[in-house]
Order: structure tokens, then sequence, then C-alpha cells
């Protein structure tokens, strides 16, 4: 399994990306940074993008790989919960500011909506994929993969603490877990649904004390304004957990 991180921040910019993965060139995780990063032909690979909720930063790009995918003559599939689903309809797809691309053209629209349930296992291509609950400000989903291979890469998208269900339902081979926020935001990022390195030490402290192990870990989401002392945060938490956590960039491939 190859995992390409697109976006890995909240805030988009020239350097900056929303948050998005893409798995062996052909599933995307979240759409923040589906266009902006990917030429035409390797868009054009994309079979299915999975989204985790509805936040404008993790859906970014539907309706425009939707005009893309239109011009191209071709169709994918989005994923997500109903609620997703009914705010992409509110919003990317009231032919107001975008046209409805899951209709266009009538007898290959661009793209195709597939609801998921949280727990419940689907296969896409080949890839075994469930939808677990996490714990954000609106109801949201991390996804775990496994490879046809039979390697397990768990996202959790947009996540704050309170994790314990959610590992009880996975065992991954690689996290990739958002963490937004320094730690003297931590109030900030409990209200609102994120992590802290703190926040994320103590998360991690409990995987492993339900799970026997800890996986490598990449997190993302990151506010570039405070990165460098976010790195250094997370290299705290590395050291004392003895664990492997790397900070995730636009462009890191990771292989499984």
């Amino acid at each position: 399994m190859k995992i390409r991180i697109l976006g890995a921040h909240n805030i988009e910019s020239r350097n900056t990306k929303y948050a998005c993965l893409l798995i062996d060139d052909v599933l995307a995780l979240d759409a923040g940074a589906l266009t902006s990063t990917l030429s035409l032909k390797a868009q054009a690979r994309i079979k299915a993008v999975l989204l985790t909720h509805r936040h404008y930063d993790h859906v970014n790009d539907v309706p425009a790989l939707g005009m893309n995918f239109l011009l191209l003559g071709k169709a994918f599939e989005i994923y997500a919960t109903q609620s997703v689903f009914k705010d992409l309809a509110d919003h990317y797809a009231d032919e107001v500011l975008y046209p409805d691309f899951s209709a266009k053209p009538p007898e290959n629209p661009s793209f195709r909506l597939k609801t998921i349930e949280p727990g419940q296992e689907v296969t896409i291509g080949g890839y075994k994929i469930l939808p677990v609950n996490v714990r954000h400000a609106v109801p949201c989903v991390g996804y775990q993969v496994t490879s046809p291979g039979g390697e397990k890469l768990f996202y959790t998208s947009d996540t704050g603490p309170g994790l314990i269900e959610c590992w009880r339902q996975v065992s991954p081979d690689l996290l990739i877990i958002e963490v937004t926020c320094i730690n003297r935001y931590r109030d900030f990022a409990v209200e609102a649904g994120h992590l802290t390195p703190s926040l994320l030490q103590a998360e991690l402290e409990s995987f492993r004390k339900h799970k026997g192990y800890l996986p490598p870990i990449v997190t993302i989401h990151a506010n570039p304004i405070d990165e460098k002392e976010l790195e250094a945060e997370l290299t705290g938490v590395a050291g004392a957990l003895k664990a492997n956590i790397q900070l995730g960039r636009e462009g890191m491939i990771i292989i499984l």
C-alpha cells in the first residue's frame, strides 16, 4: 500500500494544503487537495473518494473534481454518511454555486453517491473499508483501509480526545491522526474537537493499553503558524512513549 499525503494542514496556501490522502493512486481519503495537487492524468486514475465529515477543508475539491471528470467523460464514486451527503446537496449541489455533478451528464454522472454506515465494513475496488465514529465538533468518521495484500491504515480525520471505542474497532499497521494545535491551546482543541500533542499522548497511551502495541504514527491537520513548536512537542511525546511519530507534510509518501 502506498499512501501519499496531498494535504497535511488546516490552512491552504501555496505550500500548505487541506487534509487529503491518496492510496495507491486510486482511493482518496477526504478531498481537501485533490485538484490543487494532482495533474489531470493523476486525477483521472481516482476511482473513489471517502469523505469523513462536512467541513469545507475536507470536501473542498469535490465540485472541482466533478467538473474535471465531466470534461474527461469519466466517473468516480463518493462514499460518506447520509448526513454528509445531505450537507453536500445543500451547498455543493444546489445549482447556484455549482452544478449537481451527481446528475450530470444524466447518462453517466461525474460521481455516484454511496452511503456508508459507521461500523459496517464495505469493499471498494478490492480494499476493505471500515468507517469508525470519531470525536469531532460535527459527526465524523475515520476509516480503516485494508489493502488487498492485508496492510492496514487507520485515518482518524478530525478528532478530539476520547477515542477508546474507536481503538477497540481498529488494528492498523499505520495510524494517521490529526494534531491541530500546540499544547497551550488545549482548551480550544477540546471544545472544537481537535488534538494537541499532550492530548495525543493520552490517546496513544489508551491505544497501547487496549491493543498491546503502537503502530507508526503520522500526524496531519497542523496549523502551520505554530508548526515548529508543534513538531518540538510531538518529538517530546515520541520520546516519552518510545514511539515512531512523524509530522506529516505535503508530498510525503509512506509504503506499507
